[in-house]
């Protein structure tokens, strides 16, 4: 499946049926692995995504998607670690610790964490960190991530 079949029939296809079923679409993608072509397509919403959301989108989205040239079809959620890409993304995630990782070094230095302090009209990603605010070009980061606090997961009770 060509990238322009993918952007305009499969996506907006997956945008109105996550619509109707108040869902989010955050992406879709085609891989190619050594399987096969795996159609991946991400929702959320905002009380989180349960296997049966899930496994409804899969079911009603699958016959729109039949005559398209692909192997799997996978549904799920980007995760709670998944990349910020779109302008709501960044504004959900305003106030919390993320990890910007650059594609060139700025002043030696790629990873850099701080605390998300917006993305302005200029694309540029505005991150407070301990040296004061630093601002970088959208498109120079290669991913910008929240930061996972683990801390206490050690003390969960898995046995109930």
């Amino acid at each position: 499946m060509p990238k322009a079949e993918l952007t305009t029939f499969v996506t907006p296809r997956c945008q109105a049926l996550a619509q109707r079923m108040g869902l989010e679409l955050v992406d879709v993608c085609l891989d190619r692995e050594s399987a096969g072509k795996y159609l991946r397509i991400y929702l959320d919403k905002p009380e989180g995504l349960s296997l049966d959301d899930c496994e409804s989108y899969h079911r009603a989205i699958q016959p729109q998607l039949e005559q398209y040239d692909y192997d799997f079809l996978e549904v799920s959620s980007p995760g709670v670690d998944r990349p910020l890409k779109t302008p709501r993304d960044y504004e959900r995630h305003l106030g919390e610790e993320v990890e910007v990782k650059l594609f060139k070094a700025v002043n030696g230095q790629k990873l850099f964490t701080g605390i998300l302090a917006g993305l302005d009209e200029e694309k540029q990603i505005l991150l407070d960190t301990p040296a004061g605010r630093l601002t970088f070009p959208q498109k120079a980061a290669a991913t910008v991530r929240p930061v996972i606090d683990m801390s206490g997961v050690e003390n969960v009770d898995l046995s109930e």
